[in-house]
């Protein structure tokens, strides 16, 4: 019981400061076939299904973790580049763009599309404020979810707890995605995921920019310098107004012919291959999470069963509701009468507070001291 997830940071555009809210746009498109959707076979589908379910449940409200890939890096990483393909999601990125929201895209897969939704997000508030709350789109594509992580910007403590509340349950797999063009041992985002994932058996790296930073690149994603358990997918960013058709046919031969990144072994490299590598991971950390999940939802149940049991009986009646009341209040008498009138304080053996006689006196003594204090003991 787990959903496809694959999370990356949202992007909100900054306004100018005389403004007193913001607008997340994003548009979505329906490119032919996004890897995404034709990595999914009839053996995932069900599990993916499933957890979609458990998801409109809102199980995780009730401490049930799911089965979630977290998309993080540093800025300007190249996370929307690397989302966009997989899903035909257009994020908006470039100059003045920042992280405002977290956000969860559901992609849903319909035989029929007939326009592709616009959505616009205006939030209230001071350019400094890091919303928490995750916004939620649907587009009709693969049932999958999308968790839109934070960039870290100016606002670092902010979204670096909110991205530790997404990659610390262990059944959230870390996509990290990493510029080809950096040092990986120096990336933010490696050192975040290093310390919820210290073996990194649950970390997936994909190395964007490829053909910005050819040069040593393999020796970087074969010598594993950060300890990246589930490997590395490198790619190739779209380019400007590039089709997504176009991108990936530029992306394979890049691959193919270039004299240093020819030399990645082909399992290492392409969006389609990340696409399948996602779905086999997320299918493989399903099929393991079930039988723990089925236990946990298995023993809330009965937790939740056993507290409506405890509940009073419902009254379908007002003399019900009369017999009820005055065996309350006869209930509530009783208990006076023990603690003012007899001084017994069983039903309340730690709640000193209740017990009057001994407040009575407390209270009496501290008058009488007080009047001492100001002379008035009884002389002109």
């Amino acid at each position: 019981m787990m959903e496809t997830s694959s999370t990356k940071p949202s992007n909100v555009q900054k306004m100018d400061d005389s403004s007193s809210s913001e607008s997340l746009a994003i548009d979505v498109v329906a490119p032919c076939s996004p890897p995404i959707v034709a990595s999914v076979n009839d053996r995932i589908r069900p599990l993916l299904d499933c957890v979609d379910r458990l998801h409109h449940l809102n199980i995780m409200q009730e401490g049930i973790q799911l089965p979630t890939i977290v998309v993080v890096g540093d800025q300007s990483s190249g996370k929307s580049s690397v989302l966009e393909p997989l899903a035909g999601i257009i994020l908006p990125k470039g100059q003045g763009i920042c992280t405002r929201v977290p956000l969860i895209m559901r992609l849903q897969n319909d035989p029929q599309f007939s326009t592709a939704p616009h959505l616009c997000l205006d939030t209230m508030g001071s350019q400094s404020m890091l919303m928490k709350l995750a916004l939620q789109m649907r587009s009709f594509l693969l049932l999958m979810r999308l968790l839109d992580m934070g960039q870290p910007d100016d606002i670092y403590e902010q979204i670096s707890d909110i991205i530790k509340t997404y990659i610390s349950p262990r059944e959230s797999i870390i996509l990290n995605v990493l510029s080809a063009t950096v040092d990986f041992p120096t990336c933010e985002s490696i050192r975040m995921s290093q310390k919820v994932d210290k073996t990194g058996e649950r970390t997936l790296a994909v190395v964007t920019k490829a053909d910005k930073a050819p040069e040593g690149l393999l020796e970087k994603v074969t010598a594993d310098e950060v300890n990246i358990g589930l490997g590395y997918i490198c790619v190739r960013n779209r380019i400007g107004k590039e089709s997504y058709e176009a991108a990936r046919k530029n992306e394979a031969g890049l691959f193919e012919n270039h004299p240093l990144l020819s030399k990645i072994d082909k399992s290492m490299v392409g969006i389609p291959v990340l696409a399948q590598k996602l779905v086999s991971i997320q299918a493989t950390i399903i099929s393991k999470s079930l039988p723990d999940i089925e236990r946990k939802i298995n023993d809330k149940l009965a937790t939740n069963l056993a507290e409506l049991n405890r509940l009073p009986q419902h009254l379908s009646s007002m003399a019900e509701a009369l017999t009820t009341f005055m065996r309350i209040l006869s209930s509530f008498k009783d208990s006076l009468k023990k603690i003012l009138l007899r001084g017994e304080f069983d039903e309340y053996p730690e709640k000193r507070e209740t017990h009057c006689t001994t407040r009575l006196v407390e209270m009496l003594h501290q008058f009488s001291d007080e009047l001492h204090a100001k002379n008035f003991d009884g002389r002109d």
